[in-house]
C-alpha cells in the first residue's frame, strides 16, 4: 500500500471504541496494519464496518503460550504498537511494555484509556460521556437547563485517538533521533482537557463565563446559533466578527429592525427576531440566498446528506467504501487525497510473518 506512511509497521490489539479509529487513519496514511483478534471474534470485527478497513487480521489466543509467542514475535519487527484495554491487562498476558521493549528497543507502545494508565480511577469502567464529565468539556456543552452530550466525538475520537496518533508518530520522530522507543499513554481524559485549552485560557482572562449558553460560541450570542426554518430543518449562523454580522443582517433585512448587538440585554430581540425571518423560508432557500456570501450561514446537514455537498464532493471529502459513502482520508498531501485503505483480510499467523518479513527486506 502506498501513502506518506508506507513501510510504517503497526501491531493493534484488537478494542472497541478509538484504537480501531486511530488504526483506520493510519491505515488510509499507508501504514501497515497487523491487528491481533480473538479467535472466533468475527462478529465484532462487523460491527466496525468501514472503520476496520486496511489492516492484516491474524486471530491469536493471547492466554496460551504459543499465543503469546507469536504476538512476541510480531512486536519485534514492529515500529509501533497499538493497545485499548484496561491498565494491567497487557502485563498479565505477558504482553507488557517491559517485556515489548526487551524485545525490541526501538517499539513505541501506545496505550488507550479514558482514564490513564495512573491515578486513583485508572481501572474503573467508563465512557466518553464520563471521560468529558470530569475534564469540564461536558459542563460546557448544552442548554441552560442542562448539558448534552455531544456524540462521541470529544473523548473517543478528538482527546483519544487522535492524540493517541499525535503520541505515536510523536515518540517515532524521537526514536528515528535517538534509537529508544517509549510508552505513549494517551488518555482521554488527557486529551480532552487538551481541547479545551483555549476555553480555560478564555475563562481565566475573565473573557468565558462558567455558564452554559453565557458565551461567544457555545449559543450564548444570537449570532452564533441554529435557527428552525420554514421545512422544519436548521441553518447554523456564526456571524461572529463585525463585518460578518453586518452582511448577515443586511441580507436578513434586518437593519432598520434590531437593537445594538453591543447591549447584551438586546440579545433576546434579535434572537426573536432572527428566528422569525428564518422560519419564513425553507433551509434549502436560505442556503441558496447565502451562497457566496460572507454571512457565515450553513445549512445543517443530516448524515444522508452530508456526502452529496457540492463543496465536499468537489474537495473529495466523502469517499465510496464497498458502495456507500463513507468519510474520506484526511487531512490532503500536496494535493491529492489518500485513497481508502482496502477491506481488511484475515490470514494465518505465517502469513502475517511472511508479509512482515518481506517488507523488511525491501526497506533494507
Amino acid at each position: 500500500m502506498s501513502g506518506v506512511l508506507s513501510g510504517l509497521r503497526i501491531l493493534e490489539f484488537a478494542a472497541i471504541g478509538p484504537v480501531p479509529w486511530s488504526g483506520m487513519i493510519l491505515a488510509d496514511l499507508g501504514a501497515e496494519i497487523i491487528c491481533i483478534e480473538r479467535p472466533g471474534s468475527e462478529n465484532a470485527r462487523d460491527t466496525l464496518g468501514a472503520v476496520k478497513r486496511g489492516r492484516t487480521q491474524v486471530q491469536l489466543d493471547l492466554k496460551s503460550d504459543a499465543g503469546r509467542e507469536a504476538a512476541l514475535a510480531l512486536i519485534e519487527r514492529a515500529d509501533v504498537l497499538m493497545e485499548g484495554l484496561r491498565p494491567g491487562v497487557m502485563e498479565r498476558l505477558g504482553l507488557g511494555p517491559e517485556v515489548a521493549l526487551a524485545r525490541n528497543p526501538r517499539l513505541i507502545y501506545g496505550r488507550m484509556t479514558g482514564w490513564g494508565q495512573n491515578g486513583p480511577m485508572a481501572l474503573q469502567a467508563g465512557h466518553d460521556i464520563n471521560y468529558i464529565a470530569l475534564t469540564g468539556a461536558l459542563h460546557s456543552i448544552g442548554t441552560q437547563e442542562r448539558p448534552i452530550p455531544p456524540l462521541n466525538l470529544i473523548g473517543d475520537f478528538g482527546g483519544g485517538g487522535a492524540f493517541l496518533i499525535i503520541g505515536v508518530l510523536s515518540a517515532l520522530w524521537h526514536a528515528r533521533q535517538t534509537g529508544k522507543g517509549q510508552v505513549v499513554d494517551a488518555a482521554m481524559v488527557d486529551g480532552a482537557a487538551a481541547l479545551m485549552a483555549m476555553i480555560y485560557s478564555r475563562h481565566q482572562m475573565g473573557q468565558w463565563k462558567d455558564r452554559r449558553c453565557s458565551n461567544a460560541l457555545d449559543g450564548g450570542v444570537p449570532w452564533y446559533d441554529t435557527y428552525r426554518t420554514a421545512d422544519s430543518r436548521f441553518v447554523a449562523v456564526g456571524a461572529l466578527e463585525p463585518q460578518f454580522y453586518a452582511e448577515l443582517v443586511e441580507r436578513l433585512q434586518l437593519g432598520d429592525v434590531l437593537p445594538d448587538r453591543a447591549d447584551p440585554d438586546n440579545w433576546p430581540e434579535i434572537r426573536h427576531q432572527f428566528a422569525d425571518t428564518f422560519a419564513t423560508r425553507t433551509r434549502d432557500e436560505w442556503a441558496a440566498h447565502f451562497a457566496g456570501s460572507d454571512a457565515c450561514v450553513s445549512p445543517v446537514l443530516s448524515l444522508e446528506e452530508a456526502s452529496n455537498d457540492p463543496h465536499l464532493t468537489s474537495r473529495q471529502t466523502f469517499a465510496t467504501w464497498q458502495g456507500k459513502p463513507v468519510p474520506g482520508s484526511a487531512p490532503v498531501f500536496n494535493g491529492s487525497r489518500q485513497p481508502l485503505a482496502q477491506m481488511s483480510r484475515l490470514v494465518s499467523f505465517e502469513e502475517a510473518m511472511i508479509s512482515w518479513n518481506s517488507s523488511s527486506a525491501r526497506a533494507e
